[in-house]
């Protein structure tokens, strides 16, 4: 078994080699790697299968007891200082490696299907193949620079995938967007590894959180500055993590195709923030000030992406502002102490979320059949409904995402959700109440997701809609800008030409006809949608309060085995039913309005929106922020800059202009004086000594 812990190091890098080997196609005998697009495919997926494989096996191994394993070299020296890198293979490792690498792979079978026209198809696996092993990275470094290093690619990947359909106007700007705004939080992250390495003189994070104790505890430090320390930090998985302020990149993700939405929203981008909080778990919990930002931070989070997202058209908008939710649970359950509910609930969801934007792809590959190659008409629910009559698996596999998602029991969201519940339930009760509201609010989205997509009447055929939908679109992009025709991706083919590769996405179908239904996705697609679906029921089972396998896997590093198990002997029945009658209770009411309301048509959700039109426009509009931000930030830098151009143009173009001026002046001047003639110089010389002479006298 040793063995295998010598090869870990080949997780992250056998999708980097298939990265590597189709770029370098791609570049250098482009044509000819395009041709051969499934062999590509094949490679890459082969390659994560096998670090899958790999990640299997250490997980096997640590539930078995192997001890954690470390391998480093020394990367950099300079006198007394020494920076090392290499990797780190504990239970957090195991557990990360094969939930990154599980989603992954099944994400890059389902892409066959989705990409199958895309003229991009080969760079899209480049581009997969290269943030996996980015992730991977990041998961298996052994100290904060090495962190770092991955962080930062996780993000460049994160940018080329977001902007993939580059020619998009939408899409290139939500790639800066997403790149800009983690620009701001990955900023106070190295701030912050920089003042602990000062404070500590470590980038280990176990050193770091028990030399900041020390230092606190004595008196080397003040509190303030371990406080401003570990908020640096967290600003990083704030950020990542899409957390309060920093959340708005998220949604405008979605303009990347759906395999990517599924990637970063479920295992990788986004749970890297969680995972780091969780590996600087040791310095944040010797700073009581910074757990207690870090738990209300998720908590408004979770509140703020849940209430946004009841008024959401666009499927896959609705379920980006969920996946904000379900990281401000994460977020919030870590700063309350609950480490193994946060990471429980992070793999839960990781699963049944990857499934849920997979179905929503799954949902777009059909409707564009009878709409067309429009994200403005295809991703809209209100063009949609009765798609669980033509699209069964698909249908039956997002109702297993709802449910999950829901906290609906047995499910695995029921499990994780509720613990957090719990333990914040025991830490705050108005932690609690944040929780417990947003967990009926996420019901009611969700279902009302569910309902407008897969039940009642199909509306895709409604031409009074279409052109209401159209005719909104039409004005969005005038009040942003003029956008160029794209080539390819999304908008492609507004007017309905069909492609010159054939491509079924387009208003016709693979047989050129138009199609008056969507139709059922293929296999590639459908095989990993039923496969998560499987995780997504069973195993929050590894989690239950009445054998918390989980938990004894999973635990700070700062507690012990033994801690955890005497813990677990204490759980009172009673209050677990009471909590989890509650969190059960709420999430039903959630979904009986959503039948009501989407579903049976017992309650007009127009006439609701009127009578509190102001709380339905501060949840259409986001809360405001894009907005707010736009007028601080975009229009006021562009005031600041245009002042500094107006001081750089008139202070300081004009004082090196003026020096010039007077430069060219004189010397003009001094031409006529240096003629070469000994007589004008001494007729200059007398006149001086005159003018002196004058002078003097005169005086």
């Amino acid at each position: 078994m040793e063995v295998i812990y010598q090869y870990a190091w080949l997780i992250p890098v056998l999708p980097l080699l298939g990265a590597m080997l189709v770029g370098l196609g791609l570049i250098s005998i482009n044509q000819v790697t395009n041709r051969l697009r499934q062999l590509n495919a094949v490679v890459i997926i082969s390659l994560m299968g096998a670090a899958m494989g790999l990640s299997f096996a250490l997980l096997w191994s640590q539930i078995q007891g192997h001890p954690t394993y470390i391998r480093t070299l020394e990367w950099a020296a300079a006198g007394n200082f020494h920076l090392s890198m290499g990797y780190t293979i504990d239970h957090l490792t195991a557990l990360m490696l094969v939930i990154v690498t599980t989603v992954a792979f099944l994400v890059m079978v389902y892409t066959d299907g989705y990409m199958a026209h895309d003229p991009g198809y080969v760079r899209f696996y480049a581009y997969l193949s290269l943030f996996g092993s980015s992730m991977l990275g990041l998961v298996v470094s052994s100290n904060l620079v090495q962190v770092y290093v991955f962080w930062e690619l996780v993000g460049m990947c994160s940018y080329l995938l977001v902007g993939f359909w580059y020619d998009r106007k939408s899409a290139a700007d939500a790639a800066q967007k997403a790149f800009v705004t983690n620009r701001v939080g990955d900023f106070g992250l190295l701030l912050g590894i920089l003042g602990l390495f000062w404070a500590t003189g470590s980038f280990d994070f176990g050193v770091m959180g028990d030399r900041l104790a020390q230092l606190v505890q004595s008196g080397s430090i003040s509190n303030f500055l371990a406080v401003l320390l570990a908020i640096l930090v967290f600003l990083g998985p704030v950020a990542k993590s899409a957390q309060f302020p920093l959340h708005v990149w998220l949604p405008d993700a979605m303009e990347g195709p759906t395999p990517i939405s599924a990637l970063i929203h479920a295992a990788t981008m986004v749970a890297a923030g969680v995972f780091l909080i969780a590996r600087m778990y040791p310095v944040f919990e010797h700073v009581p000030a910074a757990m207690n930002v870090i738990a209300f931070t998720g908590a408004f989070t979770a509140f703020l992406g849940a209430s946004i997202a009841i008024t959401q058209n666009d499927i896959k908008k609705g379920l980006a502002y969920s996946t904000i939710s379900q990281l401000g649970y994460m977020v919030m359950a870590m700063g309350v102490g609950s480490y193994s509910a946060g990471l429980f609930h992070l793999m839960t969801h990781a699963y049944f979320k990857a499934m849920l934007f997979l179905g929503s792809g799954s949902v777009i590959h059909g409707m564009e059949g009878v709409v067309g190659h429009d994200p403005a008409l295809a991703q809209d629910m209100r063009l949609m409904g009765g798609l669980r009559k033509y699209m069964p698996i698909t249908g039956i596999t997002f109702l297993i995402g709802c449910l999950a998602i829901s906290g609906v029991p047995p499910f695995a969201g029921f499990w994780s959700k509720d613990e957090i519940l719990g333990k914040a339930f025991e830490a705050n009760p108005f932690l609690w109440v944040i929780g417990w509201l947003t967990a009926g609010i996420t019901a009611f989205y969700m279902f009302r997701m569910y309902f407008m997509t897969f039940e009642g009447k199909f509306r895709g055929t409604d031409e009074k809609i279409k052109d209401r939908l159209k005719k909104a679109a039409t004005i969005i992009l005038e009040l942003e800008s003029a956008e160029p025709a794209p080539t390819f991706g999304p908008g492609a083919m507004k007017k309905g030409e069909l492609a010159a590769t054939g491509d079924h996405h387009g208003s016709h179908d693979s047989h050129g006809h138009h199609s008056d239904t969507p139709h059922e996705s293929p296999w590639t697609m459908t095989l990993p949608l039923a496969l998560l679906a499987v995780p997504s029921i069973l195993i929050g089972l590894v989690g239950t309060p009445y054998a918390n396998y989980f938990e004894e896997f999973i635990f700070p590093p700062t507690e012990t085995l033994t801690e955890v198990l005497e813990k677990a002997a204490e759980f009172n029945p009673t209050e677990f039913y009471i909590m989890a009658g509650a969190s059960v209770g709420i999430s039903l009411i959630g979904i009986t309005l959503a039948s009501l309301m989407y579903l049976r048509g017992k309650i007009d959700p127009a006439a609701i929106a009127a009578k509190i039109k102001p709380l339905y426009e501060l949840s259409l509009n986001k809360w405001y922020f894009d907005d707010i931000y736009h007028r601080v930030f975009v229009i006021g830098l562009r005031r600041i800059a245009r002042q500094v151009m107006e001081v750089d143009f008139r202070v300081v173009d004009g004082a090196v202009n003026l020096t010039g001026f007077f430069t060219l002046v004189s010397g003009e001047g001094l031409k006529y004086l240096e003629n070469g003639r000994a007589q004008f110089y001494a007729l200059i010389i007398f006149g001086a000594v005159l003018g002196l002479v004058i002078l003097f006298g005169i005086t």
